[in-house]
């Protein structure tokens, strides 16, 4: 049932952000795009600091750092096809082809961050004394950031020589993706393919860290926030230090 609740909440994120793009204005988008990737941004960065590193150094080997790097230059890799859209980058240009790179991309980036989500379902523990079964902060990170993407990538998808129909079973099949990495977490535990689950869950967080430094130096106009972007930080940040 946890399962279940779990996956249908991640094709929700993804079909809000579909939905979004529907009944916003354009420049009303843009505004809600920026304000909730400074939200998640400051939700990853915050969780990334306060829990899994902390966690990741206190249960797994001492080169986990070595893993959050390569997380980091993943992400840095996957950015440079992507076009940076995971950060609120969106080049539309009305009747252009579909991006196929910048798709697949997002949708390594997905199954990725789906993997740990499944070890966790499944009540994986390497140690006995951190549980991530239980955690919910991993899952809230992903939701968090799912729908502000969502919302860019279906604005580059209706802007394409795709129909409306087409846009939206491009959205929903990327939708599939991180329960995807999910369903493939529960079915394959670190024990099962030699990797350790620390080691995973440490490229999924170096990940968390480039997409979140980026959106939070990013996300300001003329090198100053404004007060909403400022506070939508703030707040993911406290959110994240409070479910701790």
């Amino acid at each position: 049932m946890e399962s279940f609740i779990v996956i249908s909440s991640l094709l929700l994120a993804v079909a809000l952000g579909g939905f979004s793009v529907t009944y916003l204005k354009q420049s009303n988008k843009t505004q809600v795009i920026k304000l909730l990737l400074a939200f998640s941004g400051g939700f990853l960065l915050s969780i990334a600091f306060t829990h899994f590193i902390p966690d990741l150094y206190h249960d797994g080997e001492g080169s986990i750092g070595i893993y959050i790097l390569i997380g980091f230059l993943i992400q840095l890799l996957l950015e440079f096809f992507s076009g940076g859209i995971e950060h609120g980058h969106v080049h539309v240009h009305k009747g252009q082809a579909m991006p196929w790179g910048l798709f697949i991309s997002l949708s390594v980036h997905s199954v990725l961050e789906g993997i740990p989500l499944g070890h966790q379902l499944m009540g994986y523990d390497a140690h006995a004394g951190h549980s991530h079964g239980g955690d919910s902060s991993l899952l809230l990170g992903i939701l968090f950031h799912q729908v502000p993407v969502a919302i860019a990538l279906m604005t580059l998808l209706i802007n394409t020589r795709l129909t409306l129909i087409q846009a939206w079973l491009v959205l929903m099949f990327f939708g599939i993706m991180t329960p995807l990495g999910t369903v493939i977490g529960m079915a394959t535990l670190p024990g099962d393919t030699g990797l350790d689950f620390h080691v995973i869950l440490a490229v999924v967080v170096g990940m968390f860290l480039h997409i979140s430094t980026t959106i939070i130096f990013e996300t300001s106009e003329n090198h100053k926030f404004n007060l909403l972007k400022l506070l939508s930080i703030f707040v993911g940040c406290a959110l994240a230090f409070m479910i701790q």
